[in-house]
């Protein structure tokens, strides 16, 4: 379930949401990640889950992150600094069956790496759709963050898309996959980046964990 705020937290988390948010530069390789100075938040996902969206959804920006229609368009990892305070990470998508086996192996392989080698990740945010509940490849990527120990918690996407009950057992459905996760947060987060559902709570949630000031 979605964790309840106060709304004082709520504000504060919309406040830091607000501040101005750079887009800092994308890499297909670590040799060009930018200094690991900040807390990052990074966003992972299969392909076409909303990754874009709600990274714009969450800073009230339409085109921060680049959206499309079409799966597998997000090839790099980009990132964005958020006030000086957090830098948001969006993440390759992964599981899209018309990339290459060669491209699915190389951003694959890209992900890893950054896993395991940012000192300053805080969490992952593991998105998944609201429509499937969890995959395959949402399974393997849990496999992948408790082998490196990050911190992991899964957004619900996409629940505008999809009936009342049918929300509330994909819900029940990802909550059992989590257990005895070694990794997961055990606090499910719903959300709908077209409706605004959820986008408060996420933000106060990500608030947690950003500098307490502006660095640099």
């Amino acid at each position: 379930m979605t964790p309840e705020f106060t709304a004082e937290t709520l504000e504060a988390g919309r406040l830091l949401f607000a501040q101005e948010c750079l887009f800092v530069l994308g890499v297909a390789s670590l040799t060009g990640l930018p200094p690991d100075e900040l807390p990052e938040i990074a966003f992972a996902g299969r392909s076409n889950v909303g990754k874009s969206s709600l990274v714009n959804a969450l800073t009230g920006r339409k085109t921060l992150a680049r959206t499309s229609n079409t799966p597998g368009r997000t090839q790099q990892i980009n990132f964005f600094n958020l006030g000086g305070r957090l830098m948001l990470v969006d993440l390759p998508g992964f599981g899209y069956a018309r990339a290459s086996k060669k491209d699915v192996n190389t951003w694959s392989e890209l992900v890893r790496d950054y896993l395991r080698g940012r000192v300053g990740l805080r969490r992952i945010c593991l998105l998944v759709d609201s429509r499937r509940g969890v995959t395959r490849n949402d399974l393997e990527t849990m496999e992948i963050l408790d082998k490196a120990a990050v911190s992991y918690q899964v957004v619900m996407t996409k629940s505008d898309k999809v009936k009342t009950d049918a929300l509330a057992t994909c819900v029940e459905g990802v909550g059992k996959a989590l257990k005895n996760r070694a990794a997961a947060l055990p606090e499910i987060v719903t959300t709908s980046a077209r409706k605004g559902r959820g986008i408060p709570e996420l933000r106060a949630t990500l608030l947690a964990l950003a500098a307490p000031k502006p660095l640099g």
